[in-house]
């Protein structure tokens, strides 16, 4: 079959149709200089794992590549510029609460810019933290959906840390 068997009737129109999962995504763990890493709060305002922690990332943009998803949304959610990435964190495969399957490549990453001073999103997140390996307690939250998959990207982010040549 040619690709006219790929479209269907649309409001008299044609569409083609494209599958719509899994979705692509990209994590950025941002490192400081003392090695701990950036977590934000989502706002309880979100359709997706409101009020919940989590790094910094996103979607993928029809055509963009992982590294450029990095960059923009490092900067889209902290107004800070991606310098150096450093390294794979992982590839992860999740269902979110919305029901739409993921596949999310987490990677650390320096960037250049305020880390004192981060500009968050607005009516994304809340507010911010800088977290070391003995502070990640701070992301059991429990949740019904995903409980400890941001817990877990930081366990890895930082075993990978422990690894990477300063």
């Amino acid at each position: 079959m040619g690709p006219a068997a790929h479209r269907q009737l649309v409001g008299g129109g044609y569409c083609l149709r494209v599958p719509t999962e899994p979705l692509r995504c990209a994590g950025a763990l941002i490192v400081d200089p003392e090695g701990r890493l950036f977590f934000q709060r989502r706002s309880p305002d979100r359709r997706l794992f409101p009020n919940c922690w989590d790094i910094v990332g996103g979607h993928l943009e029809p055509g963009e590549t992982v590294e450029a998803a990095l960059r923009r949304e490092v900067t889209e959610e902290t107004g800070w510029r991606v310098t150096e990435i450093l390294g794979q964190v992982g590839e992860y495969r999740y269902v979110g609460d919305d029901g739409l399957t993921r596949i999310e490549s987490d990677w650390l990453v320096r960037v250049d810019g305020d880390l004192a001073a981060p500009v968050l999103e607005a009516g994304k997140h809340t507010e911010y933290r800088w977290l070391g390996p003995d502070d990640i307690d701070l992301l059991d939250e429990h949740r019904h959906v995903n409980d400890g998959l941001i817990r877990q990207i930081a366990e890895r982010a930082f075993a990978v840390l422990r690894s990477t040549p300063s």
